[in-house]
């Protein structure tokens, strides 16, 4: 045997380890889990909600109130129009403007903006939110896995129901501003502001006031439904089509053609339920109910009548959903990617 000095390790002259050395355990730190062979753990809903996706959608929403609110205005006083009422009639867009300019001055144009900045803001920040969190799970947090059009309308019914139930209170109060046009005998029909109006809805007519149109506005969520798959799934098309990921960014151009062509599918299927809506919460008509309002309204107007308002609804919300789905895809985008460089 020969030792080498100053090396701890004995050999044997041929430079192998002897047996003492060989049975030697390694030190490998402490002892870690041992692996499992099982499925990986789902993600729950809540590990998938993204906040940036709300700030985004909230920015979009009250960028596009505050440009086209007066057509939203008109498109209230035309579909409440039933010709059975004290409600002034209007010849047509041009005269309605030119009307209420003169009698209710450019302040009268802008009836009910406020309700109507809170309530697009969060109804678009609560639908973005929502929707994405839901199809980031159904995903499985994969944004790469196309969903196809069942899944995309699942996930925008969804979303659409969950912001229904907590903004309605806010679209009641906007369209009660936006016919506020004379002073009611009934002082509790009259309002001086947004909270004002939340104060004297909730005081006369309760809980069950504030949510007035709810039943149409559930019907409404297959309009958002229809939007937001018809949406995706030419996003996803188109990505296909140049061989790129599903989720691969856009020009300006593309999201706004996207959003223009899914907002007309979805407003023309769709609208006669904004009619009977803003009639339920109309605050100088009373309807029975929501199959009341329609059967009165198809005997007095006919299929006219579920239309009523379609001309500014549709100069209003093209360029809203315009609006809207850039700045969410815009700021979404860039707040992620700030986040993820934290």
């Amino acid at each position: 045997m020969k030792v080498l000095p100053y090396s701890g390790v004995t050999m044997n002259v041929l430079g192998s380890r002897t047996a003492s050395t060989v049975n030697r355990v390694p030190d490998m730190g402490p002892p870690t889990k041992p692996l499992t062979n099982g499925a990986p753990v789902r993600k729950s809903m809540f590990e998938h909600v993204k906040i940036e996706h709300m700030v985004a959608g909230f920015s979009g929403g009250v960028a596009s109130t505050l440009i086209l609110h007066p057509l939203d205005l008109l498109k209230i006083r035309f579909a409440v129009n039933d010709g059975r009422n004290a409600i002034p009639s209007y010849a047509g867009l041009g005269n309605a403007v030119t009307t209420i300019f003169r009698q209710e001055g450019i302040k009268g144009l802008y009836k009910g903006v406020t309700p109507n900045v809170w309530g697009s803001g969060s109804a678009w920040g609560f639908y973005f939110l929502f929707y994405n969190s839901i199809k980031a799970w159904i995903q499985g947090g994969n944004t790469k896995k196309p969903l196809g059009p069942a899944l995309h309308m699942t996930a925008a019914a969804e979303a659409g129901i969950l912001t229904l139930i907590m903004t309605n209170p806010v679209w009641v109060v906007k369209t009660r501003l936006c016919l506020q046009f004379d002073k009611p005998s009934d002082p509790s029909k009259s309002y001086s502001g947004m909270w004002d109006a939340f104060r004297k809805i909730y005081g006369a007519e309760g809980v069950r006031g504030l949510y007035k149109g709810f039943v149409p506005g559930m019907f409404g969520v297959s309009h958002g439904a229809l939007q937001f798959m018809t949406y995706e799934e030419m996003k996803t098309f188109y990505n296909e089509y140049r061989r790129l990921p599903i989720d691969a960014k856009l020009e300006t151009s593309e999201y706004i053609v996207f959003a223009a062509f899914s907002k007309l599918i979805a407003a023309g299927l769709t609208y006669p339920y904004q009619v009977i809506r803003a009639r339920l919460q109309d605050q100088h008509r009373e309807y029975k109910g929501t199959w009341h309002c329609i059967t009165q309204t198809w005997r007095y107007e006919g299929t006219k009548g579920f239309y009523k308002g379609i001309g500014p609804n549709l100069l209003r919300v093209v360029p809203a959903t315009i609006i809207t789905f850039v700045i969410h895809e815009k700021v979404s985008r860039y707040l992620i990617s700030i986040n993820n460089i934290l």
